[in-house]
């Protein structure tokens, strides 16, 4: 069993229940010295996503969550179906997992999120749990300067296991979404949790949210929350297909990808396989990695990696391993 220390879970606003989470190592963080493996396929298939999956799940056990992003009503950049029902259907005792949004869109309230979910087809082969729905949970920052701890969905704590299934993509506020930003926004719960990542006010005005390197290093610390709590059973998969400049989260309104589909990365370290991510669009010719770089840097996103290799995260540095 984890070490563990005793946090409170507000339960539709009912009496705080006592529960157990998880203590990761309580020495002073340390900086990963060994290079990281990093799986790539060029594979855009199910079959390519479960061949590279394979190279990474040894540690995977129990219930398991499988982190996606659900995407507003018919994005055309969301992952695809079959994609994801192939991991599902591969992975015993699995769910889609997921948490309702800050901005008042169509996954705001659970009921709204719950149809977007049915018109987006995610409950089509998949049981979906969105996380927030019965209450929070606070997770410990384990060396964080911004956070001691930030509130999650309450349900995460039911799971073992998490995968991070991500579309990599761009971001209007992150410069760029991989599995750092689909974990630290995405298992944040949408009233308390989103509103300490983004620093946000008490009223709608979405100006005021933090921006630059002070926002990304509250995504990175949110982020580590959940990598703490379910190392070392915790995997990466970065989809590199469909790189809009925008979130799915902007649905119907993202701006069609000038970057051609690159394939799919996999580690057991969120940092290198973010940075190999990142790697990957600049090695891409100008015309087409442009719009994505000047989303990126004008957001300072690349900070999310910097910050993560200050407070130990993970690694930049990795081993690229083709698999065909």
């Amino acid at each position: 069993m984890k070490n563990s220390i005793l946090r409170s879970m507000v339960i539709a606003g009912s009496l705080a229940v006592l529960i157990s989470v998880a203590d990761a190592d309580n020495s002073k963080v340390q900086k990963h010295q060994e290079k990281a493996k990093v799986y790539f396929t060029r594979d855009l298939s199910p079959e390519g996503l479960l061949k590279i999956y394979e190279k990474v799940n040894e540690d995977i056990h129990g219930k398991v969550a499988i982190k996606i992003h659900t995407g507003e009503p018919k994005g055309a950049n969301i992952l695809p179906l079959n994609m994801v029902k192939a991991l599902y259907e591969a992975v015993p005792n699995s769910t889609l997992v997921e948490t309702n949004t800050l901005y008042k869109g169509k996954r705001y309230t659970t009921k709204d999120h719950r149809e977007t979910i049915h018109i987006n087809g995610w409950d089509t082969f998949a049981k979906v749990d969105i996380m927030d729905e019965e209450g929070t949970v606070n997770l410990p920052v384990k060396g964080g300067k911004r956070f001691k701890e930030v509130s999650m969905g309450g349900h995460i704590v039911n799971y073992d296991s998490m995968i991070v299934l991500t579309h990599f993509k761009g971001h209007a506020m992150g410069g760029y979404g991989g599995s750092i930003k689909n974990i630290a926004i995405g298992c944040a719960d949408g009233r308390i949790g989103k509103k300490q990542v983004h620093d946000a006010p008490d009223n709608e005005n979405y100006d005021k949210w933090l921006m630059g390197s002070k926002f990304m290093e509250n995504m990175v610390e949110s982020a580590k929350a959940t990598v703490d709590y379910f190392a070392p059973h915790i995997v990466y998969i970065n989809v590199l297909r469909r790189m809009s400049v925008d979130c799915d989260c902007s649905g119907t309104s993202a701006e069609e990808p000038k970057a051609r589909d690159i394939g799919i990365l996999a580690s057991k370290d969120i940092l290198a396989v973010d940075q190999a991510s990142v790697d990957m669009v600049y090695d891409l010719p100008e015309t087409e990695s442009h719009d994505l770089k000047e989303r990126i840097e004008s957001r300072e996103g690349l900070h999310q990696l910097e910050y993560g290799d200050e407070i130990g995260i993970g690694t930049r540095k990795y081993e690229l391993i083709e698999v065909k």
